[in-house]
């Protein structure tokens, strides 16, 4: 049988968690001062409310790693097994790995669409509405898909057609030597 040659694009899980732990402060300065620009202060009170929203973060980070394997599915035609679905206690990061080959542009969109779902919908929307806690909700989950915008930085040169592999242990994929037929 004959094994295409793989290049590595990836980065361990801990050096993942480096480099979005040192983006967290910034993007989230960031986009909280756009909010305030545009609304002024806000009261954030501490109550019941908060803990249904501190529910709703933890159901949310399980949403996108659901996010990450349907749509995998979905571009694969391929079952539920195929996407394994973990928690990296080392690291303290939950994951979906793809355990099939998918081509480039189709691996963008896995790895793109939870940042979009759950955090850039929701921020946008925060700021259209003027609502604080939609806008922090969106705010956190753009901060959560740090690993997710670092694997599309990894293999933004990579050209549409070629295949690529998850990395099954680290953040990022192998790059398949062979474009699609």
């Amino acid at each position: 049988m004959n094994v295409p040659d793989k290049r590595d694009l990836s980065v361990s899980m801990l050096r993942a968690n480096i480099l979005g732990l040192a983006l967290i402060i910034p993007v989230f300065l960031i986009l909280t001062n756009i909010y305030f620009r545009l609304y002024g202060s806000a009261q954030i009170e501490i109550n019941g409310s908060a803990l249904i929203f501190f529910v709703v973060l933890i159901v949310s980070v399980v949403v996108h790693e659901l996010i990450h394997g349907l749509t995998a599915m979905f571009f694969t035609k391929q079952p539920f097994s195929t996407v394994k679905f973990g928690f990296n206690l080392k690291t303290l990061t939950p994951y979906a790995h793809m355990k099939t080959t998918l081509e480039v542009t189709r691996y963008r969109i896995v790895v793109f669409l939870p940042g979009l779902i759950l955090g850039i919908i929701p921020y946008i929307l925060g700021l259209a509405l003027g609502n604080i806690a939609l806008a922090l909700f969106g705010v956190i989950h753009i901060i959560a898909a740090g690993g997710d915008w670092l694997i599309l930085w990894l293999i933004r040169k990579v050209k549409p057609g070629i295949m690529v592999e998850d990395h099954p242990t680290r953040a990022g994929c192998y790059v398949l030597a062979n474009p699609v037929p």
